[in-house]
């Protein structure tokens, strides 16, 4: 059962159900010989993450969960088997749902199955964790099985972009961006077929904003008209969506991805890391969803002293941020991404961080020149121009 990542699925309707029943039936097998069934999935941690730059992201060792049926673990592999069966009836109706809508439909089946009462579930993280666990099982993404996050993030403008959808029927949608006036073009999501092609000539660059408002301000005040470039918001830490549509553009358009972003802890580990990389929760699908070319435009420590900008002092005795600079710690000790010598750029701002003590946010390029509205967008032009990243 055992695949190297999604794109070798190519039929997840016929495909994922031959895979649970093998799963099931190798269970069966095992308790009619009067023995306890055990099941073994991927260990998705830190500790078995592997990070290799001539792969660019993160992938999994060779570390598994092997779950034995006994008394502690009976709930756990029959709310799975539970679970399965709804997931599996979804696949075959093609109905889809949300985590917290399937949280939901097995509640409504143990009211309504007097014999299922033991299998209900008290809060959707119970749930959400044996979803998590059948994924990892079968080696399986979340949108295999047709259970889908809600669409956040990755709200994108351009000019110069023509973006061909094949659709689940065949047929085709195309959209062009520069025709969507003040409404950007956001990716589901979900697993989607794009073409993209630019109308004229061949686009510059596509900068990824931490900030979603922030993007949407440099679009309004008129960076995507005076730039051939596309301008996409992250909405913080990026979703499958965000990450999907991101690899995307650097594999079909292959244009530099700039990521702008706050110059802190969390912006460089949660957010960057894992729109570049992936993450240890996520390794058997980082493949699909990295940009291993994106480069980090900043806030970079020389901004703050290059354009003096406003920073503020980061306390070790507060909760949130003395946990902030510990998990900073954290990853230069143990996360193979930051271990990697070809990542010492930031590597580097993450040491600085640590020493410094301070955090500065992006929108602190507006105090550059207050009185142009386009100060922030010559800064980051300026940035581009010098190779003023890392």
């Amino acid at each position: 059962m055992t695949r190297k990542h999604l794109s070798t699925i190519k039929d997840p309707d016929k495909e994922v159900p031959k895979l649970a029943r093998e799963m099931c039936a190798e269970m069966l097998r095992e308790l009619e010989k009067a023995h306890r069934p055990v099941l073994e999935a991927i260990k998705c941690s830190l500790d078995n993450s592997f990070y290799d730059h001539k792969v660019g992201y993160l992938t999994p060792g060779k570390k598994t969960v092997k779950t034995e049926l006994n008394v502690s673990s009976v709930l756990k592999m029959s709310r799975s088997v539970f679970l399965l069966e709804i997931l599996l009836r979804n696949l075959k109706s093609g109905a889809v749902n949300t985590k917290r809508e399937i949280y939901y439909i097995a509640k409504g089946k143990c009211k309504q199955e007097a014999g299922l009462k033991p299998l209900d579930f008290d809060d959707q993280i119970e749930s959400d964790s044996i979803i998590d666990f059948i994924c990892e099982l079968l080696e399986i993404y979340r949108e295999e099985i047709n259970c889908f996050a809600n669409d956040r993030g990755g709200q994108t403008y351009c000019q110069n972009l023509v973006v061909t959808e094949t659709l689940t029927d065949g047929t085709k949608a195309v959209v062009d961006l520069g025709s969507l006036g003040t409404t950007p073009f956001q990716p589901k999501n979900r697993p989607q077929s794009f073409a993209l092609k630019a109308k004229r000539g061949k686009l510059d660059f596509c900068l990824v904003v931490e900030s979603q408002g922030t993007a949407n301000t440099l679009v309004t005040n008129g960076f995507t008209k005076r730039h051939n470039a596309i301008v996409m918001g992250a909405e913080g830490v990026p979703s499958n969506g965000v990450r999907s549509w991101a690899k995307t553009i650097q594999d079909q358009l292959k244009i530099p991805i700039y990521f702008l972003g706050d110059l802190d802890a969390y912006t460089l580990q949660n957010i960057y890391r894992t729109l570049k990389a992936g993450s240890a929760a996520s390794l058997i699908r980082n493949s699909d969803f990295s940009a291993p070319e994106v480069k980090f435009l900043g806030v970079l420590p020389s901004d703050v002293k290059k354009y003096d900008l406003t920073n503020y002092a980061v306390d070790p005795r507060d909760a949130t941020e003395g946990r902030s600079l510990k998990k900073a710690q954290d990853a230069l000790n143990n996360d193979p991404f930051f271990k990697d010598k070809r990542n010492k750029g930031v590597t580097e701002i993450l040491h600085w961080l640590i020493k410094e003590k301070r955090r500065c946010e992006q929108q602190a390029f507006f105090q550059v020149d207050p009185d142009d509205p386009q100060a922030f967008e010559k800064v980051i032009v300026e940035k581009i121009k010098k190779n003023d990243y890392v």
